[in-house]
């Protein structure tokens, strides 16, 4: 078991990376609570929920599962959920599990920074993607106009990772957690970085997956650490995400994978800034890469002018003007505004770039 540990500024808590950990909660578990609720989806309860209650020994625990997919990070699930949590009497001393994906991660820890103003709660994800959002505290769910856009900076207690529950992951979702990886790695470590751009992802095995997982939650969390609110540095961990929202939004949640809307992003971003900044990117190696292991990267069907509207409404924007994440060297990341013109012409030959 690889082990970390997150400096918030409300409080320290502990990462832990590694295999049967599902088994092993209660014994994670650091303080005593008068109940516990487990929140999970309808795919994953049933794959992973009674064996992490076999690890729990506790009089008072519950559990609740929503639909699973993105269209569940809503706040009429949100609200659903706060009634469950009312219904089986949980206090300010109880205890939420997330146990799942993103979707439920986001979910979960926006009920429990919610739920009688703030209860604990641990992350345990269940999916690569997972990785990122599990760490830094950021919770929320979508409104229709945008991703995330109702939510809060609430820290989980413990992040407890059992990589054996990603065996159970398809190739979309693999393809889709691994593209948050590539993206820690452009932003923090060029070795990482090649090392990832190395590998196909369906010849991974599982103790190099635990040391992929330990590097991009190290990268994350070390910016986290320095701008846990995204006054600074921590937007940088928006690479690839002001296309890769867009994308989502106009898809439709659920349609397009999260990771594969943001692996467009990225290679969107290092296009962006090659024209910005008159610099070569491993835009082609990373462009060969997508392609070597299935990334769906046709977006024909995305008008420009949809996706900038889209684009406005990304929480790193002043007013209505379009911040982007660029890169002028793997390591060396900043924020540009693009005017909406300049941006029309990069969508579109970007685009034809895809094609």
């Amino acid at each position: 078991m690889r082990e970390m540990k997150v400096n918030a500024d409300s409080h320290a808590y502990p990462v832990y990376v590694g295999e049967n950990l599902r088994f092993q909660v209660g014994r994670l578990l650091k303080e005593d609570y008068s109940s516990i609720l487990i929140i999970s989806d309808t795919t994953v309860g049933e794959l992973y929920l009674e064996d992490i209650m076999s690890g729990i020994n506790h009089p008072h625990i519950f559990h609740t599962l929503v639909p699973a997919g993105e269209a569940s990070k809503n706040i009429e699930q949100f609200y659903e959920v706060h009634t469950k949590a009312i219904e089986y009497g949980l206090d300010r001393h109880s205890l939420i599990i997330a146990l799942g994906g993103g979707v439920i991660g986001d979910l979960a820890g926006f009920v429990a920074a919610t739920y009688m103003r703030g209860v604990d709660y641990v992350q345990i994800p269940t999916t690569i993607l997972a990785h990122d959002s599990s760490v830094g505290g950021k919770v929320a769910v979508n409104h229709h106009l945008g991703k995330n856009l109702i939510g809060n900076f609430y820290p989980p207690k413990a992040v407890i990772y059992d990589v054996q529950t990603l065996e159970s992951l398809d190739a979309k979702q693999v393809r889709s957690g691994y593209a948050e990886l590539v993206k820690e790695a452009f932003i923090g470590d060029d070795q990482f970085l090649q090392q990832l751009l190395d590998i196909q992802l369906n010849d991974i095995n599982s103790s190099q997956l635990i040391e992929h997982l330990y590097n991009g939650i190290h990268i994350k969390a070390s910016i986290v650490e320095q701008d846990e609110k995204e006054a600074g540095i921590r937007k940088y961990l928006n690479l690839g995400h002001t296309l890769g929202h867009a994308l989502e939004a106009e898809a439709g949640y659920g349609r397009i994978a999260h990771g594969e809307a943001v692996a467009i992003g990225i290679l969107f971003a290092l296009y962006v800034s090659e024209k910005e900044y008159g610099i070569n990117l491993p835009y082609q190696q990373l462009l060969g890469w997508l392609h070597l292991n299935g990334y769906p990267l046709n977006i024909s069907g995305a008008a420009p002018e949809a996706l900038i509207r889209r684009m406005k409404s990304d929480k790193k924007n002043i007013g209505s003007r379009i911040q982007m994440i660029l890169l002028q060297s793997p390591g060396n990341v900043t924020t540009k505004e693009i005017n909406e013109e300049l941006l029309t012409d990069y969508l579109t030959t970007f685009k034809r770039k895809l094609v």
